[in-house]
């Protein structure tokens, strides 16, 4: 009788829910979270997300897509035709990466559903990982079944609170804004200042913001919401609800206003949701990656982890210039004779000083120099929407190719090729193929590709469809000639880079030039492993060591956010395969005690340990290096600065090491003290425990090298 009581009361209470009572449920492999799915009352698909203890982590939540066609929207009016569970586990290998392999293990509930009107199927997936969720919409296709014109799609993620977040602006065409921290209760009264001017930007609601996002409860339950295996659809932001606390996927619309194209049979991006009650989990998830599909390049022995210096930096402080001349209102490729015009003295990208470049690349043991500004057309595309700028392979009066090449060559350095786009994209796709192959012919195996400004063709947005879908068509062409994509101003990574690994780095955040643009916050790079890297790395140019602007450029007073140490400790904990030492050569001159740790560091790991983390406070890690006993460890620390007790139990038994460290100087501080540091040798072993203390916008890294028998 009381059995049967219970019962009633539970039934009762999923009926007040608007879910039926037919509800399925999954577990994750390690039985630690549970996947509910259900139909509601009137046929709309929903889902649930808890830990297997009963805390919900995403209450009951709307799934669908609302069609142009309203005949063909899969809202409501659905019944299931056929569930299946099943369970998969794998460990694979990436070509590059921070572990030297993954596992990809989840238990799977596939929905197979039917509009009762008119037999449309569609199809929900769900993975469920032991870190969190992952699913997406299958559409099979058949006969008047295969196009269809996303209105809006209506995936909810319904929260449990007025949960704490940190965020930046929702936008369809950049995500270069600092983070805010904040409730959810507080987006809309903060969007407008941190709403922030760049070049190219569209808002579409106050309480709107972008993916990856992080949150945690007051619980403290870490969640991280964002989509895996972006292809051929628009990117998302996702739209909160502030008084239900409910987030809505906002997909980026064409220039039609159209929110997607779907010709069946056709898979959507996963949405995801990365789940912890520890916070260094989010760090170390591979779910991700693990939605994505297995690498597709048959040979990937040509895909090399890359430690580059480049003619960039001094651009970006307004210490040199990419154009060569001054004198030209208009440029027009083909015509404009530039052995008419006066060079400016500034153009940077010059054969004398790129071979200075290459000189120290080869002395410190940098695999590659990147040059920005070597190519005709600078002078007059920025602002101005020129649909035909750069042809990518008509150098500058001053930039010697062929010399260049060969100079490289000799001293065993590569050069990193720079594809400014200035956004025309059909323009990019007119030169390419030729780019490309100018890049062969020359000895580049890399390219950093651009796209400041507005969309062409017009209209378009950063991250719809059709750039979504440039952005990979980019990558797949530069595959054909075994060249390596780093990306800038392109679509949030959404970990693509499993299958195609020569998508080696993006931007696609706030990078490190903002510091030369009036700054970023000091607790930016605590903040970054949370978000942007969840999706893939970043090619954030760390290695700043000169903390104020105006010693390169008097007329800029903009100032680091960050101690010298807190430099250092970004090889660690912002991972990427692609790592610039950014600063200028006469710069690293002066801390070449410092500097060391730049030149030590590895860019490809076997392991990893999260050793500890708090999103916008502080991340302490230790990778070791690729086929090498060696360690390195990172931290780096926001506004209020962090004290570590690091134990080295990470290290094999029966060794011994020699421990450098890097750390912060007594009263160092990233506004009032940045540059002043102490560097210490120590023996250490298993076990050893090392007290270190990071100052405000501060941080600290090792070295640690095994000790010669």
């Amino acid at each position: 009788m009381k059995q049967a009581k219970h019962w009633a009361a539970a039934l009762a209470l999923v009926l007040a829910s608007g879910w039926s009572a037919l509800a399925q449920t999954i577990s994750s492999p390690n039985k630690g979270l549970q996947l509910h799915f259900s139909l509601s009352q009137d046929g709309a698909p929903m889902y649930r997300l808890s830990f297997a203890d009963g805390q919900e982590i995403i209450r009951p939540s709307h799934l669908g897509l609302e069609m142009t066609d309203a005949k063909k929207s899969f809202d409501k009016g659905l019944e299931v035709t056929d569930t299946k569970e099943s369970t998969f586990d794998e460990t694979w290998k990436p070509v590059w990466g921070e572990v030297k392999s993954i596992r990809n293990n989840y238990n799977e509930l596939l929905v197979t559903l039917k509009k009762k009107s008119n037999g449309d199927p569609i199809a929900i997936r769900f993975r469920l990982f032991d870190d969190g969720l992952g699913f997406r919409y299958e559409f099979p296709g058949g006969k008047d079944r295969n196009f269809y014109v996303v209105k809006r799609e209506l995936t909810e993620f319904a929260m449990t609170g007025d949960h704490k977040a940190h965020w930046i602006p929702g936008d369809y065409d950049t995500e270069e804004y600092d983070y805010q921290h904040s409730r959810l209760s507080e987006i809309r009264g903060l969007f407008d200042k941190a709403f922030t001017e760049n070049c190219s930007q569209t808002a579409f609601s106050k309480t709107g913001v972008q993916t990856p996002l992080m949150l945690k409860s007051d619980k403290g339950v870490y969640i991280n919401l964002h989509e895996a295996a972006l292809i051929d659809f628009p990117a998302i932001n996702l739209d909160l609800d502030d008084k239900t606390m409910t987030f809505r996927v906002e997909l980026t619309p064409d220039a039609q206003g159209n929110r997607g194209h779907i010709e069946a049979p056709f898979n959507t991006p996963w949405r995801t949701a990365i789940v912890s009650r520890d916070a260094r989990d989010i760090l170390a998830s591979k779910l991700t990656y693990n939605l994505n599909e297995p690498c597709t390049y048959e040979t990937t022995d040509w895909i090399k982890p890359i430690k580059y210096v480049g003619v960039w930096w001094e651009m970006i402080t307004g210490k040199s210039s990419w154009a060569y001349t001054d004198d030209l209102p208009y440029v027009k490729i083909g015509e404009t004779d530039y052995s008419k015009v006066k060079p400016n003295g500034k153009h940077a990208a010059n054969t004398k000083h790129v071979k200075e470049y290459i000189d120290f690349a080869a002395k410190h043991g940098f695999d590659a120099v990147l040059v920005e500004g070597w190519n005709i057309g600078w002078e007059d595309w920025f602002g101005n929407s020129k649909d035909r700028v750069f042809d990518f392979v008509t150098p500058y009066p001053d930039f010697n190719v062929a010399e260049l090449r060969d100079y490289a060559k000799s001293k065993g350095v590569k050069l990193i090729m720079h594809h400014e786009t200035s956004s025309s994209v059909t323009n990019y796709e007119r030169h390419m193929n030729k780019a490309y192959k100018f890049m062969v012919d020359n000895g580049y195996s890399a390219v950093k590709s651009g796209y400041v400004g507005n969309i062409i063709p017009r209209g378009e947005h950063h991250y719809g469809q059709s750039m979504v879908n440039h952005y990979l068509h980019a990558v797949k062409e530069a595959a054909k000639h075994k060249i390596s994509v780093n990306a800038h101003e392109s679509v949030h990574m959404t970990g693509l880079s499993r299958t195609y690994p020569n998508l080696i780095a993006q931007e696609s955040a706030r990078g490190q030039e903002y510091q030369a643009f009036g700054g970023s916050k000091p607790n930016h790079l605590t903040v970054l492993p949370f978000t942007r890297l969840i999706g893939g790395p970043m090619d954030y140019t760390p290695g700043i060591f000169q903390m104020d602007i105006n010693k390169y450029n008097p007329d800029n007073n903009s100032h680091v956010n960050t101690t010298i140490c807190n430099q250092l400790a970004c090889y660690v904990t912002m991972y990427s395969p692609l790592q610039m030492a950014a600063d200028l050569p006469e710069v690293y001159a002066k801390h070449m005690d410092a500097f060391q740790f730049i030149k030590d560091v590895a860019v490809d790991w076997d392991d990893t340990k999260i050793i500890e983390a708090e999103p916008g406070e502080y991340i302490t890690i230790a990778r070791k290096a690729k086929d090498s006993d060696k360690w390195f460890v990172g931290n780096v620390a926001g506004y209020d600065g962090h004290k570590t007790t690091l134990t080295l139990d990470f290290l094999d038994a029966g060794k011994t090491y020699t421990a450098t460290i890097y750390a912060d100087a007594k009263g160092a501080h990233y506004k009032t003290n940045p540059e002043v540091y102490t560097i210490r040798k120590v023996q250490v072993k298993k076990g050893s425990k090392l007290s270190l203390t990071s100052a405000p916008g501060g941080g600290f890294a090792i070295s640690i090298l095994p000790n010669k028998k």
